[in-house]
């Protein structure tokens, strides 16, 4: 359950969002839709009583995966580098995607992507966070998972991913990535950050790798 304090107190999610009175919908109408996406324009109506147009994308989830290799020489981690069409360069990032299936089952969707993006697969599989991705405009849930023991094999990319390639890097460059402008995904950052805190709470046994 989460917290937050509040002149001295703490309350739980479902009581902060009691605090506020939601935004009402008047009318919502479907203005977009292809296989990935879908966009409404509603009309709605401010606590304050004054209306708006809100601009929904709606997306189904999605899985982003943290493929962590430890060895005794460190911690490494398997990136893929694709052209992002939206922002006009290529970027790495963490293997991220989903199936378009609003039903589709968390940790099959992320074994998938993975395997599919970089032929990867791997033993051990731990559920670290679902967050949102951009809420402020889209509505899309995002499967953090951390991927443990992990073994090569094919890929089997999407027509979309046919210029996809994946780089292994150690944790340290992959955080100076973070920095320097090489990455710029904030799922790949948040993700990250994310696993850094379960790590604080879940250290290493002694000898682990």
């Amino acid at each position: 359950m989460h917290f937050v304090a509040i002149e001295g107190e703490s309350l739980n999610s479902k009581q902060v969002s009691s605090l506020t009175k939601p935004i009402k919908t008047i009318s919502s109408r479907e203005v977009y839709r292809n296989r990935w996406t879908r966009m409404r324009e509603d009309i709605i109506e401010r606590p304050d009583g004054s209306r708006g147009i809100y601009g929904v994308i709606d997306k189904d989830p999605a899985a982003i995966i943290i493929p962590l290799e430890s060895t005794p020489d460190g911690d490494f981690l398997n990136l893929v580098s694709q052209y992002r069409y939206t922002v006009g360069a290529r970027y790495f990032e963490l293997p991220q995607g989903g199936w378009e299936k609003p039903d589709a089952d968390p940790e099959q969707m992320a074994r998938g992507e993975l395997r599919e993006e970089t032929g990867l697969t791997a033993a051990h599989w731990t559920l670290l966070a679902n967050l949102q991705i951009g809420y402020g405009v889209m509505n899309q849930r995002h499967h953090i998972f951390l991927a443990e023991g992990l073994s090569s094999g094919p890929h089997n990319r999407d027509p979309e991913e046919t210029d996809l390639e994946v780089l292994r890097v150690s944790v340290a460059e992959f955080e100076a990535m973070l920095l320097d402008g090489r990455i710029v995904d904030n799922c790949t950052a948040a993700a990250w950050g994310v696993y850094l805190l379960w790590r604080k709470k879940n250290p290493r046994s002694a000898g682990e790798h």
